[in-house]
C-alpha cells in the first residue's frame, strides 16, 4: 500500500515497514517455503509501485497474478487483517494492467530477433554443450560478417545449413566446423519451435521502452507476463528473463540515484535463472545486477530459499523480506540458519527461531533506510493486495488487451528480408551456377562425343571403301579386264616401235 511516499509492505506490533522510493534501486528479495504468501507479498508491493507512478514488470507463472486488473472484494479474511493492524484509508481497487505473451494468445506478443537474443542466450535456450555454444558463436560471427541479418528461427536453420555445406570456405578463418554440432544446434532448434518458441523471434521487435509508462491518472503500468505455459519450459523462461535483464542494461541510459525507480522488475522463480550457470556468465549477470541500479531501475528475485541465488547476487539486495521456512533436514535447517544470518538481530527474538514460527502471510522484514543500511529484522504481517486476487476469464483478459495503447502494435508478424532471403537467392544462384557449369560440361562431353562417333564413322567408312577396292581388285572380272587392258596396250606400243624402226631403216 503506497503511503506517505512509502511502500508499505507490512506492519509489526510497533511500526510500519516500508520501502522507501528512493531506495527501491537497490533492489530486494522475497524468500519463503511455497504457501507462506510470497505471491500476496510481490502483488502488494506491484501495487504500491504502481501508485507511486513507477511502472512494474513481473511473470505470472501460475496465472493468479491476472486478478491485478480488477478491483479486489472483501471478505473475512481480509476484513480481520485490516483490524488487526489498524490500518486506515484502505480501498479496493484495480490497477493499470498491460498482459504480454511470448506465445502471443494471453497478450501483446513479445518478440525480439536471433540478432537481439545473441549466441550466448540462445545458447542457454537450447541447452547446447560448451562446444555446441563455441559452434553457434562462429555462426553468428560469419552472420555478422556477411551483413546477414538473423530474425527468426529460418534464418539461422538455412544458415546452419549453409555453413555445414561450405565448411572448408569458413575453417580456416573461423575455426573448426563439424557437421555433428551444426546438427545438434538444428535439432535443438526445432524442439524449441514445438514449444512455440519460435513466435518469440522475429519483427516487430519489442521496445523496451513500452514497458515503462503510466496511465492518465499518473499510475505506473504494471506489465503482466503470461508465463503458465511459458514456465513448463524452465530453460526457455529463465533465459528470456535473462534476455529481458540484459536488455534492459544495454538500453536504458545511466541517470544514478533517482527519487523513485523507473522501473521495477520481480523475478518469479528466480532460482531457475541460476541453476547450472557457468561461472563466467555468473559474473556477467551479478556485474549487470550491480550496475543496473544506476540505470534507475530496480529488482527483485522471488524464490523459496536465500540458497537459491548466488552469494555475488545476494550482496546487492538490500530490501528482503523472509516468509517461513521448513526445517526437517539437517540440509533444510542449514539453509533457515543462512536465512537468519542475512539479517541484522533483533534482540527481542531469536530470528532462526522466527522463521520457523511465522505463519502464512507473516514474514520478517528488512529494508534499507535513508543512509542505505539494513534495518534490523521485524517481524511483520504482510498487508492484503487491494485488486482481486485470482485468475481472470477471458473475456475480461481479452478487454484489456483490446482497450490498452498498444493493441495493434505487435500483433501482426512481420517479414523483412534477412539473412534468409539472401542465403536463399545465394544458394539458388549458386545451384543454377552448378547447372549451367555441369550442362557446360555435359555439352563438351557430347561434343567431343559426336566428333569421336563421326571419326569412327569416317574410319568405318574409309575402312569399307578399301575393303570394297580390296575386294574388286580380287575379282576374275577385274583380273580379266587387267590382261585384255595390258595386251592391247603392248599391241599399242608394238605398233608404234615397229613405225619407228621402218622409219630408221628406210
Amino acid at each position: 500500500m503506497y503511503m506517505n511516499n512509502k511502500i508499505v509492505v507490512g506492519k509489526s506490533e510497533e511500526k510500519e515497514l516500508s520501502i522507501l522510493l528512493n531506495k527501491a534501486n537497490r533492489h530486494g528479495l522475497i524468500t519463503g517455503a511455497s504457501g507462506s504468501g510470497k505471491t500476496v507479498t510481490l502483488k502488494v508491493m506491484a501495487e504500491s509501485f504502481s501508485d507511486a507512478g513507477v511502472p512494474v514488470f513481473l511473470a505470472d507463472v501460475k496465472g493468479d497474478l491476472a486478478g491485478t486488473a480488477m478491483m479486489g472484494e472483501a471478505n473475512e479474511n481480509i476484513t480481520s487483517r485490516l483490524q488487526k493492524l489498524g490500518i486506515e484509508g484502505f480501498e479496493y481497487k484495480s490497477f493499470p494492467v498491460r498482459f504480454w505473451d511470448i506465445l502471443g494468445v494471453s497478450g501483446h506478443p513479445i518478440r525480439t530477433t536471433l540478432d537481439s537474443v545473441g549466441p550466448d542466450i540462445l545458447s542457454m535456450m537450447l541447452g547446447l554443450s560448451e562446444a555446441q555454444e563455441g559452434m553457434l558463436a562462429i555462426v553468428y560471427k560469419i552472420a555478422g560478417d556477411n551483413g546477414w541479418k538473423l530474425d527468426d528461427i529460418k534464418d539461422l536453420r538455412l544458415l546452419l545449413q549453409y555453413v555445414g555445406e561450405n565448411k572448408n570456405d569458413f575453417i580456416t578463418k573461423y575455426g573448426n566446423i563439424t557437421t555433428q554440432s551444426i546438427g545438434v544446434i538444428q535439432r535443438c532448434l526445432l524442439t524449441l519451435e514445438n514449444q512455440g518458441a519460435d513466435k518469440f523471434f522475429g519483427q516487430p521487435e519489442l521496445d523496451i521502452h513500452d514497458f515503462i509508462g503510466t496511465d492518465a491518472n499518473g499510475k505506473g503500468n504494471i506489465n503482466i507476463l503470461h508465463a503458465v505455459e511459458l514456465f513448463q519450459s524452465p530453460d526457455l523462461y529463465a533465459s528470456f528473463l535473462l534476455w529481458l535483464l540484459t536488455n534492459l542494461f544495454n538500453t536504458m541510459p545511466e541517470v544514478g540515484d533517482l527519487e523513485k525507480p523507473k522501473i521495477v522488475f520481480f523475478f518469479d522463480e528466480a532460482h531457475l535463472l541460476f541453476d547450472n550457470m557457468p561461472s563466467y556468465r555468473l559474473k556477467q549477470i551479478t556485474q549487470v545486477v550491480k550496475l543496473i541500479r544506476s540505470r534507475g531501475i530496480g529488482l527483485y528475485f522471488i524464490s523459496q530459499s536465500p540458497t537459491d541465488i548466488p552469494d555475488e547476487v545476494i550482496a546487492q539486495l538490500g530490501n528482503r523480506v523472509q516468509h517461513t521456512l521448513r526445517a526437517y533436514t539437517p540440509s533444510e535447517q542449514k539453509t533457515v540458519k543462512v536465512a537468519a544470518d542475512a539479517f541484522r538481530t533483533n534482540p527481542k527474538f531469536n530470528t532462526a527461531d522466527a522463521i520457523l514460527a511465522l505463519g502464512t502471510g507473516e514474514a520478517l522484514i528488512s529494508f534499507q533506510n535513508e543512509n542505505g543500511e539494513p534495518e534490523i529484522v521485524e517481524k511483520a504481517t504482510i498487508l492484503p493486495p487491494q485488486s482481486k486476487m485470482g485468475v481472470i476469464d477471458d473475456i475480461t483478459r481479452n478487454k484489456v488487451i483490446n482497450s490498452s495503447p498498444l493493441a495493434g502494435k505487435y500483433d501482426e508478424a512481420v517479414e523483412r528480408d534477412s539473412a534468409y532471403e539472401e542465403l536463399d537467392q545465394m544458394i539458388k544462384e549458386q545451384i543454377e551456377a552448378k547447372e549451367a557449369e555441369k550442362a557446360a560440361k555435359q555439352a563438351e562431353k557430347d561434343k567431343i562425343a559426336q566428333e569421336k562417333e563421326a571419326a569412327k564413322q569416317q574410319r568405318e567408312a574409309e575402312k569399307k571403301q578399301r575393303e570394297a577396292e580390296r575386294a574388286r581388285k580380287n575379282s576374275i572380272e577385274y583380273k580379266l579386264g587387267k590382261k585384255v587392258v595390258n595386251s592391247a596396250t603392248n599391241k599399242v606400243i608394238n605398233k608404234g616401235l615397229n613405225a619407228i624402226f621402218k622409219n630408221i631403216f628406210k
